[in-house]
């Protein structure tokens, strides 16, 4: 039996994890549930798998999970704050941890576990845009295992030698034959609409994603590409490489999640439904394999695959991403901070689609520069951006 902590259990990551888990009660037993706001949903979570903890970063909204959980006869203890999530993310019973908060607030509980030597089942792409190098290190350091979630990583993942999956962080991708690592995305909803209809797009219209269930702000990234381009530095973390070794491809139809292109010109690719709870079940159980809820392809009924190159006027998004990996750890922590900033004023309707990408062209150009090499550091210039994305958004207003 191996004791699981879910870190944003009421997100999409987070619910799907449940999933596989209720699939598999006699190997899986949940420790921990956290959420930021949504005490009504993470109350419901707490009375259907009876965990021992729970945290909400919101004390507010920990204070009502607590009465609630009470007055239901809830043995479940509720902790609060960001100590509380990170206390639950290294506690001593976790064997797994689900890193599945969405964007900065998961890196201090995902290093939290990390430095207790934990698995890590990686859905936080943040932690890695953020602090990749200070992350992999501490990975090094105190012997945790690292598995990617995002379906495009898992993917490659997959790909991979068995011998290169055990030290993705300090090998060379070169010295077992790999030439490049290539990342597909669907292109979002927006892949045909005219350039000139972009500055019209609503909030309902970007996160109505066509193939994928997802959270506002990812589904959001995606339809801008800036969720590509986020992976496409994290890739270059997971995988111990540069930027030249990666390159993206539109694949409409999501069945291909990623490949790998070795020097013998042979190409490995991972398919399957576009379904997180594929590369969850994954890494639960690696290097095992368990079924998981998900239906698998008829290739009987197969699309036919198409695959184009993003265009930059219709991305720039991640245009930009890709050159803030060039740039480095700085850029990229400037870059994520103020894209959650412009994409959170998007979906208040404060600004326009296309605006996103111009708050995140300027904070890039005002911090490329900037280096890094403490987490005080990256927390510092964090903020630092967040400042600078929010005056440029009162000038766009």
């Amino acid at each position: 039996m191996r004791h699981v902590v879910i870190l944003g259990s009421t997100g999409s990551i987070g619910v799907s994890t449940l999933s596989v888990l209720a699939a598999h009660p006699q190997d899986y037993q949940v420790l921990a549930l956290t959420a930021a706001t949504q005490s009504d949903k993470l109350l419901q979570q707490c009375l259907q798998y009876q965990p021992r903890f729970a945290a909400m970063l919101d004390h507010s909204a920990a204070k009502e999970l607590a009465a609630a959980l009470k007055q239901a006869g809830s043995r479940t203890e509720v902790l609060a704050g960001i100590d509380g999530l990170c206390q639950l993310a290294a506690h001593p019973d976790a064997d797994i941890v689900m890193a599945a908060i969405v964007g900065s607030a998961g890196l201090l509980p995902t290093l939290a576990a990390v430095e207790q030597g934990k698995t890590i089942l990686l859905a936080n792409k943040e932690a890695l845009v953020m602090s990749g190098e200070l992350f992999l290190n501490k990975v090094k350091r105190h012997g945790a295992t690292l598995l990617p979630i995002d379906s495009e990583h898992n993917a490659i993942f997959q790909c991979l030698p068995a011998a290169l999956q055990q030290h993705t962080h300090d090998q060379q991708i070169t010295d077992f034959g790999i030439s490049k690592l290539l990342l597909t995305g669907s292109g979002g909803p927006f892949l045909t609409l005219p350039l000139a209809d972009f500055a019209a797009i609503t909030p309902a219209q970007a996160v109505a994603h066509p193939n994928w269930s997802m959270g506002h702000k990812i589904s959001v990234d995606s339809a801008t590409m800036m969720n590509k381009g986020l992976e496409f530095i994290e890739a270059r973390w997971l995988f111990n490489c540069q930027a030249a070794d990666i390159e993206v491809v539109i694949h409409p139809q999501s069945i291909i999640h990623s490949m790998v292109q070795y020097t013998d010109g042979s190409v490995l690719a991972q398919l399957g439904q576009p379904d997180m709870r594929t590369p969850i079940a994954h890494a639960l159980a690696f290097p095992k394999r368990i079924a998981s809820p998900v239906a698998p392809l008829s290739f009987k009924q197969m699309r036919d695959f198409t695959f184009t190159e993003p265009q930059p006027e219709r991305y720039p998004n991640l245009y930009l991403a890709m050159q803030a990996c060039q740039h480095g750890q700085g850029a990229t922590t400037a870059l994520n901070a103020a894209n959650e900033i412009a994409v959170e004023a998007f979906l208040q309707q404060q600004i326009r689609f296309t605006d996103i990408a111009a708050v995140n062209a300027h904070s890039l150009e005002q911090f490329a520069g900037f280096r890094v090499s403490t987490l005080d550091d990256i927390l510092a210039l964090d903020q630092q951006a967040r400042e600078h994305a929010r005056l440029q958004l009162r000038k766009l207003s």
